[in-house]
This record gives structure tokens, C-alpha cells and sequence, in this order.
């Protein structure tokens, strides 16, 4: 199991119009150990990405009422959703413009059906893995931000400590200088 380190797993939701094709993406993506969500339309699709995070999105093509690029469109047009990779995946039949079309929608990869499972999987553990970095990069920049906010704090302390009668300023600017030394050789061994 692929945790990201804050208990949260990176989804993959599945969408397509058809229950063959969704039971042949979960056979498999099923041994990435990731939790998949089935949406058998783009408004469900659309409904389930307001609802949680997902790490990739898999897009038929073509399906009834709003089909894949109008989803993708509203996908990549919502804030919330906008950074979420889009892997289409649509018929061998199909239009050769679609491809284009595709990417021009704004997505990460275009694959064919019949798709290598070998290739689908490989492409998708290579979105869950960034999906990963990204989320523990978000982490180290809230900590980041968090020591950011204690030295500033620091800093006004000392500010107001100098402001002061100069007596009993030179043993408390000595102290609160180390406590600021220490958060940056902190920060600096976490960097490495």
C-alpha cells in the first residue's frame, strides 16, 4: 500500500459510459494498491473530483451527453481541479485529430484502445509518483512557512527587547539570537 505520509492515498478515477471498460481498468490498475473511483459520465466524473483529490483521471473519449474533452475542458477550467493530470483514453477507430484535440484539451497522455496493460500501468505509476512528490513538497513548504512565521516572531520580540531599556536587553537578544540560530541550522539539515 502507497501511503503519501499523511494517511491520504492518491485516487485514480476511472471514467467511462461502458462497464466492460471500467471493469478492464480496475483488473488492470488494481495491483497499484490505489483507491479507483468509477464515473460513468462526465457529470459524475465532474461531481467526483469536488469531492476528494484525485492523482490522475483516465477520460474515455466517447460517451453521451458530455464527452471527454468537454470534461476535460471544465476540468482544466476549475481551480480545484485544473492540475489534475488527464490520461484519454479512446477506440483505435477513432479520428485521428483526436489525439490532437486531445492534448490541446489539456492532456497529459492519449492512449488507444486496446491498451498494453503493462504501458497503462507503467504511465499511471509515473502520475501517482508525482502526485506524491507534489503532495510532500506541499508538506515541507507548510512546515517551511510554519519556522518562517516563529523566526518573524522572534525578530519582533527582539525588535521590542532593543526598543527597551538597554540593561537587561544585551542577556535576552543573546538568548532569542540562539533560539533564530538553531530554526536555521534546523532548516538547513532538513534541506539536505
Amino acid at each position: 500500500m502507497h501511503e503519501t505520509g499523511t494517511g491520504e492515498r492518491a485516487g485514480i478515477l476511472l471514467v467511462d459510459d461502458m462497464e466492460d471498460n471500467l471493469i478492464a481498468l480496475e483488473a488492470v490498475l488494481g495491483s497499484l494498491n490505489e483507491p479507483l473511483v468509477r464515473a460513468r459520465s462526465g457529470e459524475e466524473a465532474m461531481k467526483a473530483l469536488l469531492r476528494q483529490r484525485f492523482a490522475l483521471v483516465l477520460l474515455d473519449v466517447r460517451m453521451p451527453g458530455m464527452d471527454g474533452f468537454e470534461t476535460a475542458a471544465n476540468i482544466k477550467r476549475l481551480d480545484q481541479t485544473k492540475d489534475v493530470p488527464i490520461i484519454f483514453l479512446t477506440g483505435a477507430e477513432e479520428d485521428s485529430g483526436y489525439a490532437f484535440r486531445g492534448y490541446a484539451t489539456g492532456a497529459a497522455d492519449y492512449l488507444t484502445k486496446p491498451f498494453d496493460p503493462w504501458v497503462l500501468r507503467a504511465k499511471v505509476s509515473v502520475f501517482l509518483d508525482l502526485y506524491r512528490k507534489n503532495r510532500q513538497l506541499e508538506r515541507l513548504l507548510g512546515r517551511e512557512r510554519e519556522r518562517f512565521g516563529e523566526l518573524t516572531s522572534h525578530l519582533a520580540e527582539m525588535d521590542a527587547l532593543v526598543r527597551e531599556d538597554g540593561s537587561a536587553v544585551a542577556g535576552a537578544l543573546r538568548h532569542r539570537i540562539r533560539l533564530v540560530e538553531e530554526l536555521l541550522t534546523e532548516m538547513r539539515h532538513e534541506r539536505q
